[in-house]
C-alpha cells in the first residue's frame, strides 16, 4: 500500500493533519480487518527532525527529518495560523522536496494556508487553487500566477488537493481513501468521522486535469465515459472498441491503473450516484435502481450492501437522519 507522509511546521493547526490521518488510520484498519496485508504507511516528519510547536501551544513529535522522509504518494501540509510567511521563509528544504515528490507524481494535500507552500514551490503556476478565505487577498497579491477559485471550498489540480477548511479537507480525505481501498471503506470512514449528509467529492471540487492516481491516459479517458454513461446499458466490450483496444487489452490496462475491473468500476459509480440520489431525492429504492441502470431489485441491492456495507433502505435512513425530526 502506499506511503502517505503529514508535513508538521512550527505554528500549525494540528487538526489539519490529525483529522486526515485518524481517518486514513480508521481505513487502514478496516483494510486490514477485511484481509488486506499490505498496510498503509503513516508517516510524520518535520524540516529538522524535532519537535514542533503548534498553534495550540503543544508538541508534535514527528517520526524523521525532511531529509529521511520516504518517497510519498500522497502529502499532507497543515494549515499555519495567521500569517505563513515566516514559516515559508524557514522552508526552504521543504519547498525543494515537494517539487521532487510532484514530480515522481505524489498527490499533495494542503489545507487553508498551508496551499501557500505549493504556491511558493511554483507547483500551482497557472492552476486553480483555493485556501481560507481571511487569506484571500493576501494570496492573490503574493501568488499572482495562480488561479485563486475563491467560491470553491475544495480545488483539484491534476495531483494537487487545496481544501479551503477542515471540512473541505475531510472530503477530499474521503475522496483519496476512496481512490485507495475502493468505496465500502471509504463509505465506512466517512460515516464514522461525519454522520451527516455530505456532497460527493466531484461535485463540491473544482476539478482541472483530474487523474486517479495513475498515468494511463487512455483508461483515465475511459473511466470519464463511463461515468458519462453509467445510466444505460453499457456492453463493456463496445467500450473497448470504442477506444480501439481488445477487451482483453482493455480489462487488463483497466485494471492495472485503476486496481479494478472495469465492470467493478462501473459498479462504482452506480452505487455512488444511487448513493447521491438516496440522499438528495424522494425516489423510491426501485426508481433509483431502474436510474443507474439496473432493472433487477434483488441485484442492485445485494451490490449495493456489497459495496456500502448497508442496503439502499438503512443508507437512506441513516443519512437522512439529521434532516428531519419530529416536534414534540
Amino acid at each position: 500500500m502506499p506511503t502517505v507522509t503529514f508535513m508538521l511546521v512550527d505554528q500549525m493547526l494540528s487538526t489539519g493533519t490529525m483529522l486526515p490521518l485518524e481517518m486514513l488510520r480508521g481505513a487502514d484498519s478496516r483494510a486490514r480487518a477485511e484481509g488486506e496485508k499490505n498496510p498503509l504507511k503513516l508517516v510524520t516528519a518535520s524540516i529538522d527532525g524535532k519537535p514542533v510547536q503548534t498553534s495550540s501551544g503543544f508538541q508534535l513529535t514527528p517520526d524523521v527529518a525532511l531529509v529521511d522522509a520516504p518517497d510519498s504518494d500522497i502529502i499532507y501540509l497543515p494549515a499555519l495560523w495567521r500569517n505563513p510567511r515566516p514559516a515559508l521563509r524557514r522552508s526552504g528544504a521543504l519547498l525543494d522536496w515537494l517539487k521532487q515528490q510532484a514530480a515522481r507524481g505524489a498527490a499533495i494535500s494542503a489545507v487553508g494556508t498551508g496551499v501557500c507552500f505549493l504556491a511558493e514551490a511554483g507547483l500551482l503556476d497557472g492552476k486553480p487553487a483555493t485556501t481560507h478565505w481571511h487569506y484571500f487577498e493576501q494570496f492573490a497579491a503574493n501568488y499572482p500566477d495562480v488561479r485563486l477559485k475563491r467560491q470553491y471550498f475544495i480545488t483539484q489540480a491534476d495531483k494537487l488537493f487545496c481544501a479551503a477548511s477542515v471540512n473541505a479537507l475531510a472530503d477530499v480525505t474521503v475522496h483519496l481513501i476512496r481512490q485507495l481501498y475502493g468505496p465500502a471503506i471509504a463509505s465506512h470512514v466517512e460515516r464514522n468521522f461525519s454522520h451527516e449528509i455530505r456532497r460527493p467529492f466531484e461535485e463540491i471540487a473544482y476539478s482541472e486535469g483530474a487523474v486517479h492516481l495513475h498515468p494511463d491516459e487512455d483508461i483515465v479517458q475511459a473511466q470519464t465515459w463511463l461515468k458519462q454513461h453509467c445510466s444505460e446499458d453499457v456492453k463493456l466490450s463496445e467500450v473497448a472498441k470504442f477506444f480501439d483496444m481488445s477487451v482483453r487489452s482493455f480489462n487488463r490496462r483497466f485494471k492495472l491503473a485503476t486496481g479494478q475491473t472495469p465492470l467493478q468500476y462501473l459498479q462504482n459509480v452506480r452505487v455512488d450516484m444511487a448513493r447521491e440520489l438516496l440522499q438528495s431525492t424522494n425516489l423510491s429504492v426501485n426508481e433509483i435502481a431502474e436510474k443507474v441502470g439496473y432493472q433487477d431489485m434483488g441485484h442492485f441491492t445485494a451490490l449495493f450492501k456489497k459495496f456500502l456495507s448497508t442496503t439502499p433502505s438503512e443508507y437512506r435512513t441513516t443519512v437522512r437522519a439529521k434532516l428531519f425530526r419530529v416536534n414534540t
